[in-house]
């Protein structure tokens, strides 16, 4: 092999030895993907600061009585194995692009019966890029349900943030879970920008087959690459919507991608300082490894290519989701649900559990999912989108941009992931110069510390969540349940052991 190729092998291993690790870090896969076709030799990413694309037009809308009858038709009377709930939920296509014939796929859960008039519109977005939101959040983390190991039975969540508000879950963009398009070019242009455009178009959509959330508040949330999704698509609406119909009040972020050069930094800080790596291999890798992220290519040592295989080593029998984590070891279905499953306890072979619940032919139906072209082989994260046009470096000037426009923000870290850690976060911010309003101190719930947050002047606050891994709801869920109501309220986390 030449000494350039074993340049490229080390970067490889610098970034992707995720990709040896268990099947359930398929998100972490996708991020790590994405950082190597953006830092790779000759990569032609683009990757200047976004830009909202202008002149988006919604295609023309069906009828309001023909939406009426798409409503009633993609009202989910019970999915298989459900237990009893007192809400509605919905699932089913908004046509993004009538031309192209791109549709994408919604799970809708209204908020407890008691509460759903009053409530916010909180729409959820899962990253990647090219990740489920149907995967992870809604059958993961903050969804009303989880499946049992049997993959046919589903169990209450009863921490889901539907208990706060109504909570709208979307796979995109197309090509990702359900979401789907008849113009196959399509699946070779996705980016940023373009999935920013088609979820803002969803989203006007969607809100005419349920009117009576115009005007509502509406929140966006997400975690991993929607770090990018979201604050994007706040952006994507501030540029083209008043706030009489789309009632943007805030974000919130969790463990989030917001700029790549404290990203990556913070991801070894993070290694070293949990005892992952040493300090020498951590003072190697700074002195011969290309860490910045302004060059389009990387020149790489040797030496670099020794740390990065002891790295790799390092890490390979763990879950860099959650470093604290066990394995998932046996992902081969049960009988019947593995006894003792509680919603505190998360099983790691989840997501063998979620494919193969969505890939019944029966839930498919129910869910009123890909019904023209059934039976349909569902996937957690895309196989057919190959290739991501347009990432930024950073999405700080856009999280600025939102502060300034008076937004909520809210970002929180799970203190156990390893791949976008608490480190990288504290990075990130750091480089926004923002002026703290409260001193780092503990949040608390039911008597014991919950994690720690601060606050920053212009509505900014970052909160760590104890115990919790990248995806946050599906360690923690009810101290996230709890940051979630907080972030609503706009009410500060709770400073003493008395809540």
């Amino acid at each position: 092999m030449g000494k350039g190729n074993a340049y490229v092998l080390a970067y490889v291993l610098l970034l992707m030895y995720m990709s040896s690790q268990i099947e359930c870090t398929s998100q972490v896969h996708a991020l790590s993907r994405l950082y190597l076709s953006k830092r790779g030799v000759g990569s032609s990413m683009d990757k200047t600061h976004f830009k909202a694309v202008k002149g988006l037009k919604p295609s023309s809308l069906p009828s309001v009585v023909h939406q009426k009858e798409l409503r009633k038709r993609d009202l989910i009377r019970r999915l298989p194995g459900q237990p009893p709930v007192d809400f509605d939920q919905y699932g089913g296509y908004v046509t993004v692009n009538e031309s192209a014939g791109r549709s994408f796929f919604y799970y809708f859960v209204e908020a407890s019966s008691s509460i759903k008039d009053s409530s916010p519109l909180f729409l959820w977005l899962n990253g990647g890029p090219g990740c489920s939101s149907l995967a992870y959040g809604a059958l993961q983390e903050l969804g009303p349900f989880r499946v049992h190991s049997d993959g046919k039975t589903l169990f209450r969540n009863r921490y889901a943030w539907n208990n706060a508000a109504n909570v709208l879950f979307l796979e995109s963009p197309a090509g990702v879970g359900f979401s789907y398009t008849n113009t196959t070019s399509d699946l070779e242009k996705p980016g940023d920008r373009n999935t920013a455009s088609d979820n803002y178009i969803f989203l006007v959509n969607w809100l005419e087959r349920f009117p009576e959330f115009k005007g509502r508040d509406l929140y966006i949330g997400g975690e991993s690459y929607a770090g990018h999704y979201v604050p994007q698509l706040a952006h994507t609406i501030l540029v083209h919507h008043p706030r009489s119909f789309l009632n943007l009040k805030g974000i919130l972020i969790g463990n989030a991608v917001i700029n790549d050069e404290t990203d990556l930094i913070g991801m070894y800080d993070f290694f070293e300082s949990h005892g992952l790596i040493s300090e020498d291999s951590l003072v190697q890798l700074k002195n011969n490894c290309d860490l910045k992220t302004e060059s389009a290519s990387v020149v790489m040592t040797e030496e670099c290519a020794v740390v990065s295989d002891q790295i790799d080593m390092n890490t390979y029998y763990l879950d860099i989701y959650n470093i604290y984590a066990p394995l998932c070891r046996n992902s081969t279905l049960t009988r019947r649900p593995k006894r003792g499953t509680t919603i505190q306890n998360f099983d790691p072979c989840s997501d063998n559990y979620v494919q193969a619940y969505l890939n019944r032919h029966e839930v498919q139906v129910a869910l009123h999912a890909n019904g023209t072209r059934l039976p349909y082989e569902w996937m957690p994260c895309s196989s057919v989108i190959k290739k991501w046009n347009d990432s930024p470096t950073t999405v700080i000037p856009l999280i600025k941009e939102l502060m300034g426009k008076g937004l909520r923000v809210w970002v929180f870290s799970g203190d156990m992931d390893g791949r976008i850690p608490v480190t990288s976060t504290k990075y990130s911010l750091k480089k926004m110069n923002l002026t703290a309003k409260t001193a780092w101190h503990p949040w608390y719930l039911d008597g014991e510390v919950g994690g720690y947050t601060e606050e920053y002047k212009g509505k900014l606050t970052f909160a760590t969540v104890r115990g919790a891994g990248h995806q946050v709801p599906s360690f923690q869920p009810k101290r996230s349940l709890s940051l979630f109501i907080h972030f609503l309220n706009d009410t500060s986390l709770p400073d003493t052991s008395r809540y």
